[in-house]
């Protein structure tokens, strides 16, 4: 559960009344959590707590959004929570994977705390595998999205404005028969799991997801904030004087923790 980062004056469940949740899902490529640092580095989002739970696997490190050598040392963990009142956004972090069966401990935790501080709605941010795609995904955009029934209310058809492709449900039975047709996100970690118990407890939730593969994910994490920034509208986006051409992935900060993404290079000894 959330535990702010001041123990002495913070709550132990803090009113985000009317706040959007994002957060991303522990999937194929990790394209969430990409895009969720950018998120968090560009806003320049504050750490307001932790969100302590058994479901993933420990870790500590250095902060990852440090800017200077003063606050390169302060400790991160693997689940943290940032918060931007000016924009109505908290944001959950995560940095590890989950623990063996425990999805569903972790999901029912989640929503408890969604509706005990009052979040407006939540948004994840989960890829899938490219290559297990079916003929109908194969079409068009990589972008896909998910809305649970009480969201799709409230946001009254905003994207069919924007031109956006739902989540094609694919057969049950491929080759067998056609007819019962299910949601099936494979590499998706708890993209399923969540979005169902959030359609079935009313809670207004989001899937914003892309198709990918492993490897240089950075990319991916782009193409996903950005398609984000088009719905939520978090950063400006500037056109360029050279050509009148917009391009948004310029305006994002990446943060320092970055440049270790694929470990340190080769040290010089070895040559």
């Amino acid at each position: 559960m959330f535990i702010p980062c001041d123990r002495g004056g913070g709550s132990a469940a803090p009113d985000f009344k009317g706040f959007t949740l994002l957060m991303p899902a522990v999937s194929v490529g990790n394209v969430g959590q990409l895009a969720i640092d950018l998120v968090i580095s560009t806003l320049d989002m504050a750490k307001v707590g932790y969100f302590y739970t058994d479901c993933l696997v420990p870790m500590v490190g250095n902060n990852p959004y440090a800017t200077a050598e003063e606050n390169s040392m302060e400790l991160s963990i693997n689940a943290e929570v940032y918060s931007l009142p000016s924009k109505k956004l908290v944001v959950l972090q995560i940095r590890s994977p989950f623990i063996k069966n425990k999805y569903r401990p972790f999901c029912e935790t989640l929503l408890t705390w969604v509706k005990s501080s009052k979040c407006a709605r939540v948004v994840l941010l989960s890829s899938s595998h490219a290559y297990q795609r079916d003929d109908e995904q194969l079409l068009g955009t990589p972008l896909r999205y998910l809305l649970t029934p009480d969201l799709e209310k409230a946001l009254g058809g905003r994207m069919k404005e924007l031109n956006w492709k739902e989540m094609e449900k694919v057969a049950a039975y491929p080759g067998i028969s056609n007819t019962d047709k299910v949601l099936h996100i494979p590499g998706g970690g708890i993209t399923k799991l969540l979005f169902t118990e959030s359609c079935s407890e009313g809670i207004q939730m989001a899937v914003l997801l892309k198709f990918c593969s492993e490897g240089d994910n950075i990319p991916d994490a782009f193409v996903l904030v950005n398609y984000l920034n088009e719905w939520l509208q978090l950063i400006k986006s500037e056109v360029s004087t050279s050509n009148n051409s917009t391009d948004p992935s310029s305006q994002w900060k990446i943060p320092s923790s970055w440049r270790l993404l694929f470990g340190n290079g080769l040290p010089p000894a070895l040559f």
